[in-house]
């Protein structure tokens, strides 16, 4: 029990800095995400919500996003059937839904159920493991992803991580766009 508090605390420790980082350093972030990255690596990207970037399948089981004005790449995915836009995050080692989204999509969890308090950007906040049953993108489906719930006011958006990104053949951006291979 308390190895998953401290799992949960360094990933939501780690993926809530990200915004605090973005909105003291604008320029720096935006010359991060103009620069040429490595295939295995994502710009930097920030837990603001805005409109998302056109997406469009491709052949087979691979689907592209487009960067947005903001240098994030968001998508419509599904998740347990339902559609949900969501911030694509290399950084974040799980997914993270926060309850309001996690009830949406038929999951059984109450307030009463997040019994581990992990730091976030807006403070501390309550969480709890959970799995989601599908993920999908396009032609893409991941069964059985593991996701972390965290209360409403603790996350803004959903964000798709390494625990959905890792299940994938590949991901590499090239020119402003964001290839999904499964």
């Amino acid at each position: 029990m308390l190895r998953n508090a401290i799992v949960i605390g360094l990933v939501i420790g780690t993926s809530a800095s990200v915004p605090l980082i973005y909105q003291a350093y604008p320029e720096v972030v935006a010359a991060l995400t103009q620069s040429k990255t490595p295939e295995a690596e994502l710009p930097a990207r920030a837990m603001a919500v805005s409109a998302p970037a056109p997406s469009r399948p491709a052949s087979g089981r691979t689907f592209m996003i487009d960067v947005d004005s903001s240098g994030h790449f968001f998508g419509d995915f599904k998740l347990n059937g339902r559609k949900v836009e969501a911030l694509i995050d290399t950084g974040a080692s799980t997914v993270a839904i926060n309850l309001s989204t996690a009830r949406k999509l038929g999951m059984n969890i109450q307030a009463s159920d997040m019994k581990n308090t992990v730091n976030t950007a807006n403070g501390k906040a309550r969480a709890t493991l959970a799995m989601i049953g599908r993920v999908e993108v396009g032609r893409i489906l991941v069964e059985d992803v593991q996701a972390v719930v965290l209360e409403d006011e603790a996350l803004s958006t959903t964000l798709i991580g390494m625990t959905f990104l890792n299940r994938l053949k590949a991901f590499k951006v090239d020119d402003g766009t964001l290839t999904l291979v499964q």
